[in-house]
């Protein structure tokens, strides 16, 4: 597994009296320094499946993210937002994360829940992601633990089957409701979504009338934080049908 620690920033303070051979030799001191932490942290980040466990098809690593609501937010201090919290390549790699995270529904306030590739960052603007766009189901209380849940499971069981398309997944946590997410890479690829669309409607159990927005990232980066007049069709979604024990 791969947990992230920032490493310990070396003491730039000095005796700045020191004659330029000494501070020569310690700028040397400090690239050689930097060039070791730098092949440590390669050296973390390439995470194996142990002896005798069940490798995924694509590593993928956990994040996090919390903010305060109506605070506006760029692309730079949501990427300053979002914390690593572990990378996994193999299906027990994955339970040992997963078994000690907080469910979705125990979570409060603006938080989020991100499982992507390893590699891609949970960002619109990423590589992997600027063409692409998300699936958007809009959840009453109570429903996101299990949701979220079905959802990953399916992904990383590869269950969608459209090749290396699936970027990730998010699962938010609002105050009156919850929302889930599945991002992927091609968003003009219509028969890609359509088949993510009906994947996702059979490992959720979605009742049939249940309506699902696409929407892709150029619009999202458009209108931040925004879903548009569609944005009411959500606020009943699935009272009538699905009951939770």
């Amino acid at each position: 597994m791969n947990n992230k620690f920032d490493a310990l920033k070396d003491d730039d303070s000095g005796d700045h009296d020191q004659n330029e051979e000494n501070s020569t030799q310690k700028d040397g001191e400090k690239e050689k320094m930097e060039r070791d932490r730098s092949q440590s942290s390669s050296k973390r980040k390439a995470v194996v499946p142990g002896p005798a466990e069940h490798p995924l098809q694509y590593n993928y690593t956990f994040w996090y993210s919390r903010r305060t609501p109506g605070r506006p937010t760029s692309s730079q201090s949501y990427e300053q937002n979002i914390k690593q919290i572990g990378t996994f390549a193999s299906v027990e790699q994955f339970w040992r994360f997963y078994s000690h995270m907080v469910r979705p529904g125990d979570l409060t306030g603006h938080s989020d829940f991100h499982l992507f590739k390893e590699g891609i960052k949970p960002m619109w603007e990423d590589d992997a992601n600027k063409n692409g766009g998300k699936w958007i189901i809009r959840l009453r209380k109570g429903l996101a633990s299990r949701c979220w849940e079905n959802l990953i499971l399916a992904m990383l069981g590869e269950q969608f089957m459209v090749g290396e398309e699936i970027c990730g997944a998010v699962v938010s946590v609002r105050f009156q409701e919850d929302i889930i997410s599945i991002w992927n890479k091609t968003a003009s690829d219509q028969a890609t979504t359509a088949r993510i669309r009906d994947t996702l409607r059979r490992v959720l159990n979605l009742p049939p009338n249940t309506i699902m927005e696409y929407k892709t990232h150029t619009d999202s980066i458009k209108m931040p934080g925004r879903l548009g007049p569609q944005r009411l069709l959500f606020q009943n979604l699935w009272k009538p049908r699905l009951n939770v024990p």
